[in-house]
């Protein structure tokens, strides 16, 4: 079958068009994407605004197209932070439902975990034994670790690059009392969960999703993306540790020229290079392996395991 799975961030707005059965890995045919930063059109009361909705519509609606283009027989849409904990979320689910016909899914924080978790060990396969698997989205950071498909522990805490730029970050370069600020606020948010992320046992394999840690992994050495999915991927503690200075010290501008950085993800680049050395220190992690498969794929797996073989 051929699915549209629709994926509502925090940053980016994705239509991953895919080829897809039952026992088979999902084969991408067309990607479809914005990046809409919905989270920045937060407005008083925590409301999403007019211009954030229209622009939403606007862009499901081409989806829709793009998806009956491409011949897509199912679509799955669902939404993360930014509309699950928006204020006028549910007026913004029946807006998009009445405008469009997408009933956008909104899922829980521990679902992106549970989910992200699936598809990674889908990746890696049985013989990875136990996984903790970390991601960095825009509004927050997931958390997931156990030896089968289904996690023993899914966390999710509001640490997403995106919000803590906004929250800390308001001076072009940093300043470092703010950059103190975030570190501090990122370490005390993650020791909160780390208790009970380490008592589910160690892991043998670890291992990160979301484009801030492939671009933290590319600047400190990892391979670009157009050698493709199959290679090796690794971030180091220790290198995560000499750039998380180097990156405080630049200006967005400055960021854009490291490899693998585009000009909409430099603003975040920092923070989400401060919540990884956080989450990596906290839990002992000195080095992790970046896959390829995130959510949406964890979404499509799980939606072709309730196909009746």
């Amino acid at each position: 079958m051929r699915l549209g799975v629709l994926d509502v961030g925090s940053n980016t707005v994705h239509l991953l068009v895919v080829d897809a059965h039952h026992g088979a890995a999902p084969i991408p045919a067309h990607s479809h994407k914005t990046e809409m930063r919905l989270a920045e059109h937060i407005v008083d009361g925590e409301r999403i605004s007019r211009t954030g909705i229209d622009t939403l519509v606007s862009f499901v609606q081409s989806a829709q197209d793009v998806a009956e283009d491409f011949g897509v027989t199912e679509m799955i849409a669902f939404a993360t932070s930014a509309i699950r904990e928006a204020a006028n979320g549910e007026a913004v689910l029946r807006e998009v439902l009445g405008r469009t016909g997408v009933e956008l899914q909104v899922l829980s924080g521990d679902d992106e975990a549970r989910l992200t978790f699936l598809a990674v060990r889908r990746w890696y396969g049985w013989s990875s034994g136990r996984l903790l698997v970390l991601d960095i989205g825009g509004g927050s950071l997931e958390i997931a670790v156990g030896a089968d498909e289904v996690p023993d522990v899914a966390v999710s805490v509001p640490l997403g690059a995106g919000r803590l730029s906004r929250a800390f970050l308001t001076q072009d370069p940093a300043r470092a009392e703010d950059v103190k600020a975030m570190r501090k606020h990122a370490r005390a948010t993650i020791a909160d969960v780390a208790g009970k992320v380490t008592r589910a046992g160690d892991p043998r394999h670890v291992v990160a999703t979301s484009k801030t840690f492939r671009s933290l992994a590319r600047i400190a050495g990892a391979a670009p993306s157009n050698d493709g999915p199959f290679v090796r991927r690794t971030l180091e503690r220790d290198d995560l540790r000499l750039w998380v200075p180097k990156l405080a010290a630049m200006t967005v501008k400055e960021r854009t020229s490291l490899p693998g950085v585009s000009a909409s993800r430099a603003p975040q680049l920092l923070a989400g290079a401060v919540v990884a050395e956080a989450a990596m220190d906290l839990l002992d992690v000195e080095r992790l392996q970046i896959a390829p498969w995130a959510l949406r794929e964890g979404v499509i797996l799980e939606r072709l395991d309730r196909i009746e073989r």
